[in-house]
């Protein structure tokens, strides 16, 4: 171990920032008049009213989207609060109150739990806000981080990318079902389909 700025921290490891190790988008919000319910255009998300468990929940969408994030990049609250994170499960439009971040190695496991890591620097956003919190994108950039050596983030991502993937799968498949539920449990009520029922003797 070796003493740093942040610490002691194992020997070839480094501090940085953010803008050293991550590529960042932040969000921007698109014409108010492209926003729908109907599915038309692009996925839309605004912050924790769309974010999920680890993934968000469509509910909005835009067809004239501004800023995006792509398939597997990590997605963090930086409005009100500052700091819920979620992970994109498609390519989507993201507006103001989110940002999307991918470590410089496209390593998308390592990155959602790099930013986990960081709660603790967010919540001092979020508790500097007079009317509520918010995370612009050179403080967001500047953000002081421990970087491992490239061959054990490479490592991490290969022993961990495995557990993410059967995380996606349950998460899909829970919505899947879900979807059904919700079709069928009210044409089950209303009568409209039956369910046989075998009588014994």
């Amino acid at each position: 171990m070796v003493d740093s700025e942040l610490g002691e921290i194992p020997k070839g490891w480094r501090v940085g920032e953010i803008i050293d190790e991550f590529n960042l988008t932040m969000g921007q919000s698109p014409p108010g008049n492209s926003y729908n319910e109907v599915s038309k255009g692009i996925s839309f998300f605004q912050g924790r009213t769309d974010f999920g468990f680890r993934y968000p929940t469509k509910r909005i969408f835009c067809t004239e989207p501004a800023r995006f994030a792509n398939m597997g990049d990590t997605l963090v609250s930086v409005r009100a609060p500052v700091g819920d994170i979620n992970m994109a499960n498609e390519r989507c439009c993201i507006g103001r109150g989110v940002a999307s971040i991918r470590h410089k190695t496209g390593s998308r496991s390592y990155t959602y739990y790099s930013m986990q890591n960081l709660n603790g620097k967010f919540l001092n956003f979020e508790a500097e806000g007079t009317v509520f919190g918010s995370i612009g994108k050179t403080d967001f950039e500047e953000m002081r981080i421990i970087s491992p050596a490239r061959p054990i983030i490479n490592l991490f991502e290969r022993k961990i990318y495995v557990i993410d993937q059967n995380i996606e799968i349950n998460s899909f498949s829970i919505e899947y079902l879900s979807k059904i539920r919700d079709s069928l449990l009210p044409k089950l009520m209303s009568g409209k389909i039956r369910v046989p029922v075998e009588v014994r003797t």
